[in-house]
């Protein structure tokens, strides 16, 4: 693959940006308040890390039947995931905090869940919020290269025909591919989208070993040690809570931006989109489920992407507030604000998205062909 040098030419000088970043700077300073973490924010932290290692220790104790633990280990799953959503994704961001230190350390427990900072932060924040939906450089449309299709440039074959079924069951892998696969193939790749990483920092280097290595132990070897449960129960508790875990990252993710009404925008032939970036960021994303409190809750505010690529550095637990300028502004502007008004009905706008390029692009073809 080729890595063209892409630049987003805003051939309308659109004024969208500059005055949505001046009313939300407007409202923060009205308010007096800091666009970072507030004292709920600080409550959340607690909440979910609280109960993943209080879970964690519980099952630990060795006090329970192994229904209970394999119970307990599902939760953990589904907390772990939402300590990356509400806990490390601000911090890897650096909108935890105006410290950077203090987002370092609530950084680290993205580290200790199996996963990688410096892996996420190009392959996220660099990569995925600079060139969001673009086929070739965004590198969240390679859900499961051959096995899921979201683009018109990917292979269409025929086991896409089911993938609207099973691909729900493939993002159960999404965490077990982090903490095993991924992670390594990523930092070792020496292009990541747009960005070099042929050189990462030796301190890098040690980091994902190190974590890694503490991630195998704290979940794998401690509990084969002290657990009275057999290997294959382990086994199952151990994939069950992965399978989990993954699940709910994976629909999270996906429902920002592969759901009907988002764009799949391809640069002209100099490399060009010829956009301004925050047209481009309203053009490829969508929120979910935004006036629902538990759905914000659990999400940490990835149920408001729209926000989020906008303003990436503000803390998600503004985002219920800013939302409103967001969209009135859009409106304003004549710019699309994508959003699916429940978690159930984004679920079934990304269902059709993988029958489009699946089932219904291989019976046009045949259409074609015939």
């Amino acid at each position: 693959m080729s890595f063209v040098k892409l630049r987003f030419i805003d051939k309308n000088r659109s004024q969208f940006f500059n005055t949505v970043r001046t009313r939300v700077d407007q409202y923060f300073e009205e308010k007096g308040i800091s666009k970072k973490a507030n004292a709920l924010m600080i409550f959340k932290s607690i909440f979910y890390l609280g109960t993943f290692f209080t879970l964690y220790g519980l099952i630990l104790s060795n006090q329970f039947s192994p229904l209970a633990m394999l119970f307990m280990a599902l939760a953990m799953g589904a907390f772990a995931a939402f300590i990356g959503f509400n806990v490390a994704h601000d911090a890897i961001h650096g909108a935890y905090s105006s410290s950077d230190r203090v987002n370092n350390v609530m950084a680290t427990f993205f580290n200790l869940l199996g996963a990688n900072v410096y892996v996420w932060k190009v392959t996220h924040n660099v990569v995925h919020h600079t060139y969001t939906n673009i086929p070739g450089h965004d590198e969240d449309l390679e859900i499961a290269p051959g096995l899921i299709r979201v683009t018109e440039q990917d292979q269409l074959k025929g086991i896409h025909r089911y993938q609207h079924y099973y691909g729900f069951l493939l993002y159960c892998l999404a965490s077990l591919s982090w903490v095993l696969r991924k992670d390594y193939m990523k930092f070792f790749k020496e292009k990541i989208g747009q960005t070099d990483n042929a050189l990462p920092p030796k301190s890098e280097i040690f980091k994902l070993f190190f974590y890694k290595f503490v991630y195998y132990i704290m979940f794998i070897v401690v509990p084969l040690i002290v657990l009275d449960v057999t290997w294959w129960q382990f086994i199952i508790g151990f994939f069950g809570m992965h399978f989990v875990e993954g699940l709910v990252l994976g629909l999270v993710f996906q429902l920002a931006h592969l759901v009907e009404g988002t764009e799949l925008i391809e640069a002209n032939e100099e490399g060009n989109i010829e956009e301004a970036w925050a047209i481009h960021q309203m053009q490829t994303t969508a929120n979910f489920a935004s006036h629902s409190f538990m759905a914000t809750w659990l999400c940490g505010g990835l149920n408001m992407q729209v926000e989020h690529h906008l303003f990436p550095k503000i803390c998600h637990i503004h985002y219920p507030k800013i939302s409103a300028i967001v969209k009135e502004t859009a409106l304003e502007f004549g710019v699309p604000y994508h959003e699916n008004r429940t978690f159930l009905k984004a679920l079934h706008s990304h269902y059709k998205v993988l029958k489009h390029y699946g089932a219904d692009a291989l019976a046009q073809r045949k259409f074609i062909q015939a």
